[in-house]
């Protein structure tokens, strides 16, 4: 005999997990909080369709061997070996933010040294393959992670072609209030969303960088030092061919 009083609506495996994580807020170490979901989700409610925040990034300026724009993210958003954040990860499983790459054109022997960082893609793919909707693209471009919402699948990870998310192995500590973070939890570069939300225009790893080789600001604004300089000189976005239309561009490569 078949059982013909299955509910008209049941619970998917993803509206049950937002709907758990936005009834409270959980604790990841003392005096710390993450937000909740619905918090999380207010953040976008600062962003607006009509600005697209991007970066520009002068690999001519940019050194081999200076890590100032890796050290001044560390030091922001308490990631990293230096900030004592995660004494117990081994040095594989430490988080990276941003890492410097090095690049070499095998015709011509010509060198050049980047930072690689989650490039806030248009069409993100992390976005397209999260189950929990965990991660999302704000309004004004910047990709972020809802770590309420985050399972700790590692979807995102494999298909970013950027390389640029990390995972979180360990418990945490001196953490950041305005960067709560958890462990089991996947994060990457929020182009310092706390600093262009309270209107500073500008980033950690920018404002560090005593080449100047670093340059953020709004794509979308004609007047903007970044959209005039995109306008004026060639530059690249790294894997273009995959038409994830990258919000970081680079000159000189």
């Amino acid at each position: 005999m078949t059982n013909s009083s299955k509910p008209e609506q049941e619970l998917s495996r993803r509206d049950f997990l937002k709907g758990g994580a936005a009834l409270s807020a959980a604790t990841i170490a003392p005096g710390i909080l993450l937000y909740t979901a619905a918090d999380a989700r207010n953040l976008d409610q600062s962003a607006s369709s009509a600005v697209r925040w991007g970066m520009l990034i002068d690999t001519t300026a940019c050194e081999s061997g200076c890590n100032e724009c890796i050290t001044a993210c560390q030091q922001e958003n308490g990631w990293g070996e230096i900030s004592a954040s995660e004494p117990n990860s081994r040095p594989e499983q430490q988080a990276q933010w941003i890492r410097k790459v090095e690049l070499k054109d095998k015709s011509t022997g010509k060198q050049h040294s980047l930072p690689m960082l989650c490039q806030h893609c248009e069409n993100p793919p992390c976005v397209d393959v999260c189950p929990t909707t965990a991660s999302f693209k704000r309004a004004d471009g910047i990709v972020l992670v809802d770590r309420h919402l985050c399972i700790g699948c590692r979807f995102c990870m494999m298909a970013c072609p950027y390389k640029a998310r990390s995972f979180v192995h360990e418990s945490l500590h001196q953490q950041k209030e305005h960067m709560p973070r958890g462990k089991g939890c996947v994060e990457g570069c929020t182009l310092c969303v706390h600093k262009l939300d309270a209107g500073e225009g500008t980033t950690a790893c920018a404002a560090a960088c005593s080449k100047g080789a670093i340059l953020v600001g709004d794509l979308k604004d004609e007047s903007s030092e970044i959209s005039q300089r995109v306008a004026k000189y060639a530059s690249t976005q790294i894997r273009a061919d995959l038409a994830l239309n990258p919000g970081v561009r680079y000159q000189g490569i």
